[in-house]
């Protein structure tokens, strides 16, 4: 006779059965709710040995280091107890049963979809880092990931603002990231850090797309958006020059009184798009390391030729600046640290703006060795150098960096020769 519901239920409650109940409950999970085949228990208690000789009738040992019985011994004793099955009773008892198999497909069937999704975009015909993302989104993992946390649609809303991006005009002024996230997504801190998966996974793929590592940090990052011409913060984003006069109210007025003074002038983003300025000269010269453009303004003052510092790596202010003077009609001529990573910007300004190497050829460079006495190996991805193929030849044959603070001199040396 069956013990009434709630007492039958109760007795399953019990220490002795705990680790009997979750070894069926695995074993029902591994085979898809099925009774089949034996469970056991090693090094069992003496509460936990008794039960299993109750169930199954077969007297144990008390030194006995496992001992095993058939699931559907179990099942039927269950069945015996309450009137249910196995099955229902772990379900009552919760929590509720996990199929492996079945879940296992449902995760299959969701990630084809997304990766479906994810190829449909015109981006995937058009550019090889966009499948190079999303297979590494495939195949780390990832996208199981969203999945599983049910964040799949933020898989979507990364490729919306991919393709935003993307579609933007070239020469289009910059953009907000509290925009672009509204644009794309309705939610004005959507890519903010700290929300969630999508900001990284935009990330991810802006520096596939650039063939740079994803770094950690904030400054990484706001570099990795300004390279997109993505605005995190328009006062953080700014351009160091010296002696660079500019027409306009404003901003146009401050740079002319430094440029007459011979002052360093840090410009944000924000005066830059709140102040528009015009400039207007036939070259200006840029650096890469704010200690060069400090000698500048030491040693040579009001007269050293108008000059901009990227400052380590262009921001969206300094692009924004370039932009102005190229199509006032200067050209830039760059110095940049002779390393693969200087090497790679002048690249970039070269196809951005037209920029010309100044004193960066392989003559320079090796005259940068003879002068400079401690020097720090070249690191990273070897870079062509268009202007001058000897100078990636030299560079890999003597695997060496030479700074641009290290030949300042050279430099200051044809600034202070340079007619006003």
């Amino acid at each position: 006779m069956s013990l009434p519901a709630s007492d039958a239920y109760e007795r399953y409650r019990g220490p002795e059965f705990r680790r009997l109940l979750g070894a069926a409950r695995r074993s029902l999970e591994r085979n898809g709710g099925e009774i089949t085949g034996s469970i056991g228990l090693t090094n069992p208690t003496t509460e936990e040995r008794n039960a299993i000789i109750g169930i199954t009738g077969a007297y144990r040992s008390a030194d006995v280091r496992r001992v095993s019985l058939p699931l559907a011994a179990l099942d039927q004793n269950v069945r015996n107890v309450t009137g249910a099955s196995l099955r229902d009773v772990l379900e009552r008892m919760g929590p509720p049963l996990r199929f492996r198999a079945d879940e296992r497909s449902a995760i299959d069937q969701a990630r084809q979809q997304l990766l479906a999704e994810g190829e449909a975009s015109a981006l995937h015909a058009e550019n090889p880092w966009y499948k190079e993302w999303l297979s590494g989104l495939a195949s780390d993992g990832t996208i199981t990931g969203l999945i599983n946390k049910e964040d799949g649609r933020l898989l979507g809303q990364a490729i919306r603002v991919l393709e935003y991006l993307y579609a933007r005009a070239s020469g289009s002024p910059p953009i907000m990231l509290a925009a672009l996230a509204d644009a794309t997504t309705g939610n004005t801190k959507a890519l903010n850090p700290g929300q969630g998966s999508l900001p990284t996974l935009v990330l991810r793929a802006l520096a596939t797309a650039r063939g740079v590592p994803l770094k950690a940090g904030a400054e990484a990052r706001r570099e990795l958006w300004d390279a997109f011409d993505v605005i995190v913060d328009d006062l953080a984003s700014r351009v160091l020059v010296l002696n660079l006069p500019a027409a306009g109210r404003g901003l146009g007025e401050w740079l002319a009184d430094a440029a007459r003074y011979g002052t360093p002038f840090h410009v944000t983003l924000h005066q830059l798009v709140t102040l528009p300025v015009t400039v207007h000269l036939p070259r200006v010269y840029v650096c890469e390391n704010p200690a060069v453009l400090r000698r500048a303004a030491g040693e040579l003052g009001a007269s050293s030729p108008p000059l901009i510092c990227a400052e380590g790596r262009p921001s969206t202010a300094f692009h924004r600046l370039a932009r102005l003077i190229v199509n006032g009609g200067g050209r830039l001529l760059y110095h940049g640290d002779f390393d693969w990573p200087g090497i790679d910007m002048t690249n970039q300004l070269i196809g951005r703006y037209g920029a010309e190497p100044w004193k960066m050829s392989a003559e320079d460079y090796l005259e940068g060795l003879r002068t400079e006495d401690d020097h720090v190996a070249l690191s990273g991805k070897a870079r062509s150098t268009s202007w001058d193929p000897r100078l990636s030849n030299a560079m890999q044959e003597h695997q060496a960096a030479v700074y641009e603070e290290g030949v300042a001199d050279a430099l200051l040396a044809d600034w202070g020769g340079q007619p006003l």
